[in-house]
């Protein structure tokens, strides 16, 4: 997993509140567990008319934000379902930041071990964050993990609070798996030890 420690990036502003996971990544895509080929349906619901075109007033549409990286959004996003397939459409897509003043739980966890940051910022800074980017085109924010702050590109700068593990494995860019394979020779020490302390544990 690509390892998250500072991200200048392009904002895409999705000024919804209680965005769930199905519109995220609707039912009807999930066909498959592999991690790829979820970027095109991204928001599908939203993004493409009934006979498939692009909405051209849906934001990830619009030229103004092609590119961008860092997705500023509402309250409550990522509830619904628990599907981990959301957060890794938002990852192909090209997101590596998700700005919004609070998140489902299980979306909110699920994408640390994607390699997005999630951001919690009090609304009204969400609020002024909204209107600075859809007034200004190209609108850019900069997101320090190890400083744990975001930061407009004319000085001003909000700190954010993050759970101290859960930041040592997105700078180290680890998910659960990539963590306790880290910690190999510990494992390996422990089973070796155990083998010798009771050995009928081990008989095949």
């Amino acid at each position: 997993m690509e390892p998250f420690v500072e991200h200048i990036g392009m904002v895409a502003p999705l000024d919804r509140v209680n965005v769930n996971t199905d519109e995220i990544t609707p039912a009807r895509f999930l066909k498959t567990i592999r991690r790829t080929g979820f970027a095109d349906i991204l928001f599908a619901n939203w993004r493409y008319n009934d006979d498939g075109t692009p909405n051209p007033d849906f934001v990830l549409n619009q030229g103004r934000y092609q590119g961008a990286s860092v997705l500023l959004a509402g309250d409550n996003f990522g509830c619904g379902s628990s599907r981990e397939h959301a957060p890794w459409a938002i990852r192909e897509y090209g997101f590596r930041c998700i700005i919004a003043p609070s998140f489902a739980d299980i979306f909110y966890n699920n994408c640390f071990s994607n390699g997005i940051l999630p951001v919690t910022l009090d609304q009204s800074v969400i609020n002024e964050l909204f209107s600075e980017v859809e007034s200004r085109k190209g609108y850019r924010l900069a997101v320090d993990l190890g400083s744990q702050t975001i930061s407009t590109l004319d000085g001003r700068t909000f700190h954010f609070e993050i759970d101290p593990f859960k930041r040592l494995m997105l700078l180290q860019g680890l998910d659960n798996i990539g963590w306790t394979l880290s910690h190999d020779d510990e494992i390996t020490a422990y089973e070796e030890r155990r083998r010798k302390e009771a050995p009928w544990l081990f008989v095949s």
